[in-house]
């Protein structure tokens, strides 16, 4: 028997392994994805509106930095010496207006914790490795004695005249700006500020090394 042609034209197609089914998609699909892309759409427009919220307040404090910066520089308030945690007008408060150091007692405490790192030995010596006096002569300072009494006691003999040498040094630079005034770099005092210690009192510092160092042989000399 053959096929009738007409009976198989009125037969439905058949979907081919059910590829058809999935190129349209269901209302139930359609419904889940406009859920999705509302969701999608109100979670966007929140984080816009937090990331403007965060951009105005982050706004104001880049401001409130940026006025905090000036009036630091203005005032000297910035570490100058990141040894010793000094800041510009600490080392030269004549280079800012009496207001800038606040009050007299905030000076008078700056003053006092200048002389005690004198008396103590707790400024930098050597630039170039950050050693400081108390490191390169501990006999000398009280603090370092008190951690080895006994090894100050065996060079009790041999260290009276070289605390007076180490001593006069000390003023001798403090007085000339032969400090370092930054650990970083090395620089000193007077290499940075050399319009405060003129060339002839660093001439006249020298000078009065070579007398020093004279009378020292001399007496060591017996003569």
């Amino acid at each position: 028997m053959h096929a009738n042609p007409s009976a198989e034209a009125s037969k439905p197609a058949r979907p081919h392994n059910g590829l058809d089914r999935h190129v349209q998609p269901s209302k139930k699909e359609t419904v889940m994805k406009s859920r999705l892309s509302v969701v999608a759409l109100a979670l966007s427009t929140l984080v816009a509106g937090h990331a403007l919220a965060a951009d105005a307040s982050v706004g104001k404090t880049r401001d409130e930095v940026r006025a905090e910066l000036a009036q630091a520089i203005r005032s000297g308030d910035l570490i100058a010496d990141g040894a010793t945690g000094q800041r510009y007008n600490e080392l030269s408060p004549e280079f800012y207006a009496p207001k800038a150091v606040a009050v007299s007692k905030t000076r008078a405490e700056v003053v006092a914790e200048r002389d005690a790192a004198i008396r103590n030995g707790d400024l930098i010596a050597d630039g170039a490795t950050g050693q400081r006096y108390n490191q390169l002569a501990p006999a000398q300072y009280a603090a370092v004695r008190a951690e080895a009494p006994v090894a100050s006691q065996a060079a009790a003999p041999v260290v009276g005249k070289t605390r007076a040498q180490v001593k006069a040094e000390l003023a001798e630079a403090i007085r000339t700006g032969d400090m370092v005034a930054d650990g970083a770099t090395g620089a000193k005092y007077n290499e940075l500020f050399p319009q405060q210690y003129p060339q002839s009192v660093t001439a006249q510092g020298q000078a009065r090394d070579v007398r020093a160092g004279v009378v020292d042989s001399r007496s060591a000399n017996g003569g």
